[in-house]
């Protein structure tokens, strides 16, 4: 009886292959820290060789930068789903995700991309470009619940630099043992929100 030959395995298209290596790349960021993002680290996870990523990615630095770059584009969409609703249930969502603790990777991320932008100039720059989207993305739920009379008549830009700070803050604790259940860590970011958007206490809650 004749043995069945082995089946080929699929070349993958260059552009299929780097945003797979990407993807790793981000989801090593998310989960172990951008540190961790190493050639052999990506391949490894990939199960491929490290010379097939030096192929696509010649500099290390590269892949950690557009791996940052993938990891904040693919939280942002769960921070700010397109299907949400109103503005008023759109930012309740947004809130959730904060106080419930599941945006705690992303803010893992952030400070250690922080930390890691002081000694590259690209990666600086990534920060702030990723910055400057998220604030782009709050302040146009912002004026859209300013013009539906949902939020009070506040400036949409002004509004979602307070209330980043206000994320920025709570998360500084993420890699903290502290106890974040009493109320004054728990609702903090709610209380930011509805302050600055002129809704009253437990408006947030009340429309998730």
């Amino acid at each position: 009886m004749p043995s069945t030959p082995p089946a080929k395995r699929s070349r993958k298209r260059p552009e299929e292959r780097r945003e797979e290596i990407v993807d790793a790349a981000a989801a090593i960021a998310l989960e172990l820290g951008m540190e961790r993002i190493t050639l052999r680290a990506v391949a490894d996870r990939l199960g491929v060789r490290p010379g097939l990523i030096t192929h696509y990615f010649p500099a290390a630095e590269d892949l950690v930068v557009e791996a940052f770059c993938r990891a904040a584009l693919t939280e942002r969409e769960r921070f700010f789903p397109e299907d949400e609703g109103t503005p008023l249930r759109r930012m309740s969502h947004f809130v959730a995700h904060v106080q419930q603790g599941l945006s705690s990777s992303l803010a893992r991320l952030w400070l250690n991309a922080l930390h890691l932008a002081r000694f590259s100039p690209a990666l600086d720059d990534a920060v702030e470009e990723q910055d400057a989207l998220d604030r782009a993305r709050l302040a146009s739920i912002i004026a859209e619940g300013v013009a539906a009379g949902d939020f009070a008549d506040v400036d949409p830009d002004a509004a979602s630099i307070r209330i980043f700070a206000a994320v920025d803050g709570r998360g500084s604790y993420v890699n903290r043992s502290t106890d974040l259940s009493h109320p004054a860590y728990r609702d903090f970011v709610a209380d930011v929100v509805e302050w600055t958007l002129g809704l009253p206490a437990g408006a947030l809650e009340g429309a998730a």
